[in-house]
């Protein structure tokens, strides 16, 4: 049996994964990050993420300071403007349209917007770059016995890992937090996303729109163009057999229903991806922290879809243990700095989780009164300045 020391085990190479293992590694710490499921980096290749990331304004400094942000943005479309439209008449017609534009409140976009396949691919590109980090796909934690100095991990090649810190971003049915007997609360809707791209005539213009009718959001994001041609990320949020349906639908069948629910607002679509579907949940952790280990993004919280809020809660949670992390460079993994690492973020994590939760709950709404009581809600909320750009920081997570 091959024993190894380390100061930093991750488990989970994921976007999150990635990404911290890139930050860590950066930092000076000697990193392995392990997944089991070897990362699709193209396109093209079975299995391939299709969806996207919007990375919020406080995410880019965590990129930075990884060294990944500079590889990204080239391929990022900045996200300038999100655009919230009602189509919950009797007709599947916009009736209410509310802008919001990053000028308001930042001499930056709200964010930048790339392909999940595509993160993978620099993030990957950018481990190989950091003698100190080993990425090991293929592998996974197969068991975790913490103690007081150290936590000690076994993987699936039998290999035995020593390590001051152990970061679970394996996923939300992660190993690790139920080793950890860290318990979940978590919320099912019966919905299911499909994710696809598409191109369209008319130009996005750096906006990203959410559409509401019922079902849930359906959710166009710009990507960089494609061929020629315009081109954007699709979320489509519905009721599960619904989205199911869709999904086995003839490709021209399927784009006559797309058509229709994205109100036509930048002209007929034409597929140009696969389709994947995805189940819709809520959950989090009761807590961030365990014995030696941290807890960070689908491991400690999954939220719905919406305003891009999902990594960007990871990358929070990210920083902040990087700070403290930097601050105890001796031993990363000491009850003080992961107590403080729960307490810094685990409060601000049940608000958007609460948040999210009721924003995707009046998404869904079906009977007609209601959508008309949601519509009434949404031209009220945002027609107000000072409550719209309250909302907008908030949305980005600053003051």
């Amino acid at each position: 049996m091959m024993r190894e020391t380390t100061d930093i085990l991750i488990s989970g190479g994921g976007v999150a994964g990635l990404t911290a293992a890139a930050a860590f590694g950066t930092a000076g710490f000697r990193v392995i990050c392990v997944d089991p499921t070897p990362p699709v980096t193209r396109l093209e290749d079975a299995g391939a993420d299709l969806r996207t990331t919007a990375f919020l304004q406080p995410s880019i400094p965590v990129l930075e300071a990884a060294g990944l942000w500079d590889r990204l943005a080239p391929h990022a479309a900045p996200l300038q403007v999100m655009r919230i439209i009602d189509a919950g008449g009797a007709e599947p017609t916009p009736r209410i349209v509310k802008e919001f534009d990053a000028a308001d409140i930042s001499d930056h976009p709200f964010g930048w917007n790339l392909p999940n396949w595509l993160l993978r691919r620099e993030m990957v590109a950018r481990l190989a770059d950091l003698p100190n980090v080993s990425f090991r796909p293929g592998l996974s934690t197969t068991r975790l016995l913490t103690r007081e100095a150290e936590a000690i991990a076994t993987l699936s090649d039998s290999t035995r890992i020593t390590a001051r810190l152990v970061i679970a971003a394996d996923g939300r049915n992660s190993a690790m937090r139920e080793a950890l007997s860290i318990p979940v609360t978590t919320t099912r809707y019966g919905q299911k996303a499909l994710a696809f791209a598409v191109t369209h005539p008319k130009p996005h213009d750096n906006v990203s729109t959410e559409i509401h009718r019922s079902g849930g959001p359906f959710t166009l994001v710009p990507l960089p163009d494609r061929d020629g041609m315009p081109c954007s990320a699709i979320v489509w949020m519905e009721t599960g057999p619904n989205a199911e349906r869709l999904a086995a639908l003839p490709v021209p069948d399927f784009e006559a229903e797309m058509n229709a629910r994205s109100c036509q607002i930048l002209g007929p679509l034409t597929l140009v991806s696969r389709r994947t579907l995805w189940p819709i949940i809520s959950q989090i952790a009761a807590r961030m922290s365990g014995e030696r280990t941290a807890l960070v993004a689908e491991a400690a919280h999954v939220v719905p879809p919406i305003g891009a809020q999902g990594l960007n809660m990871s990358l929070a949670d990210l920083r902040v243990l990087l700070d403290l992390a930097q601050g105890s460079r001796a031993d990363p993994g000491t009850p003080a700095l992961l107590d403080a690492y729960h307490r810094a973020r685990h409060l601000e994590v049940q608000a958007r989780v609460t948040g999210i939760d009721a924003l995707n709950r009046a998404s869904m709404m079906g009977a007609q009164g209601l959508r008309d009581l949601r519509a009434t809600a949404l031209n009220a909320l945002y027609s107000v300045t000072p409550i719209r750009k309250t909302l907008m920081r908030a949305g980005l997570g600053v003051r």
